[in-house]
């Protein structure tokens, strides 16, 4: 396992693993890619590698602000060389690397399902369950989660999840539901918040000993249940 700081450096490691995946991905679906010539798409292969080093630069940059290293199970560079590439290239298209930004930087990362932190500064899927500490109570658990509001049609609220486009054009910003949930397992919708702080805030006054975590990370390795095991 590797730790990193909060606001640890760009590793020039992860940089070059990151580039060199790429280059790799890139050269592979070229080959499958009958009349795909790199080296006329970029204007140059000098072009080419240049964009290969400033996808992997920028996107180590970013992961330095958002990746909560120490949820890794493997070493940072490692797993950048080893997977980077073609979850880019599943992102973007092999001859549109000079269109790769921040935006492709989350999808990329939630396709890794890298472990990210729950701060607020991302559209991430969050997920958060606990035990109600009142044992009579009509709700066995509480629930805060990421939901959408559908901005055409009915306009209806929407779980937002691992599988979903975090920018999405159908769909609002994500906010914060809090749900009751009953022994069956139903959910009942009870109030929206602008932040997971909020949220937890709200239920921690209303609820005094509730077990909701003040910090969150979507992709995290272990979530805790109504039992207090744990699992993916």
């Amino acid at each position: 396992m590797i730790a990193a700081a909060m606001d640890e450096s760009p590793d020039p490691a992860a940089i070059f693993a990151c580039a060199k995946s790429l280059y790799d991905a890139c050269l592979e679906r070229a080959d499958g890619e009958s009349g795909l010539n790199l080296s006329e798409a970029y204007q140059g292969m000098d072009v080419f590698m240049r964009e290969v080093m400033r996808v992997g630069e920028e996107f180590e940059n970013w992961a330095c602000r958002h990746v909560a290293f120490h949820e890794l199970e493997h070493v940072w560079p490692y797993l950048m060389g080893e997977r980077f590439g073609e979850a880019c290239l599943d992102m973007i298209y092999v001859d549109e690397l000079g269109s790769f930004d921040l935006d492709d930087c989350l999808r990329v990362a939630l396709k890794l399902r890298l472990p990210m932190r729950g701060d607020g500064s991302l559209p991430l899927p969050i997920c958060v369950e606990v035990p109600n500490p009142l044992a009579e109570a009509e709700f066995q658990r509480l629930r805060i989660q990421t939901i959408r509001q559908e901005l055409y049609e009915n306009g209806e609220l929407a779980p937002f999840t691992e599988a979903d486009d975090p920018f999405d054009e159908n769909f609002g910003a994500p906010v914060y539901g809090i749900y009751g949930v009953g022994a069956d397992g139903t959910l009942d919708h009870i109030a929206d918040c602008e932040s997971y702080a909020f949220a937890r805030s709200l239920l921690t006054k209303l609820l005094p000993g509730i077990g909701f975590p003040e910090k969150v990370t979507a992709f995290a390795r272990t979530l805790t249940r109504l039992d207090g095991t744990s699992g993916l």
